[in-house]
């Protein structure tokens, strides 16, 4: 079994698209429909006073889907962890049409599952296999 992680960060987005808590339930459903992910539970936000960022997190059967809005700075960072490999998904796009984001990075990390009888105490337990799938600007 292989997972994969998305770590995805968004730049020059539009602020009040990243206060309205609609638009990013909405990508969430697109997220998680598009990519077949089973939730578990209500999804969890918070909305901050100050800057009306958002935090949301949404448990899922497969792992986790999070993401922090920062208005302030046009920004937003999300996180996608599946424990089973899914195809890829077109942040980017998505991105800009849902917040109007003007770049897109997108990083991914293959998560392989080796049984512990299958390493040796002298093998590194951990490595950093990030492969950047590339930046998007739009």
């Amino acid at each position: 079994m292989n997972g994969i992680e998305w770590m995805v960060e968004a730049h020059g987005c539009a602020p009040e698209s990243l206060r309205d808590l609609n638009t990013l339930r909405r990508l969430f459903n697109e997220i998680t429909e598009d990519l077949k992910l089973r939730r578990v539970g209500e999804t969890q936000w918070h909305q901050f006073p100050q800057t009306g960022g958002i935090t949301g997190l949404c448990l899922l059967a497969e792992s986790h889907l999070a993401v922090h809005t920062f208005p302030e700075f046009q920004s937003l960072c999300l996180n996608l962890f599946c424990c089973v490999r899914r195809r890829e998904w077109d942040f980017a796009l998505h991105l800009a049409n849902l917040v109007g984001a003007s770049s897109t990075t997108v990083r991914s990390v293959a998560r392989p599952y080796v049984p512990a009888a299958e390493t040796s105490e002298s093998e590194p337990q951990s490595a950093d296999t990030s492969l950047p799938l590339g930046s998007a600007t739009r």
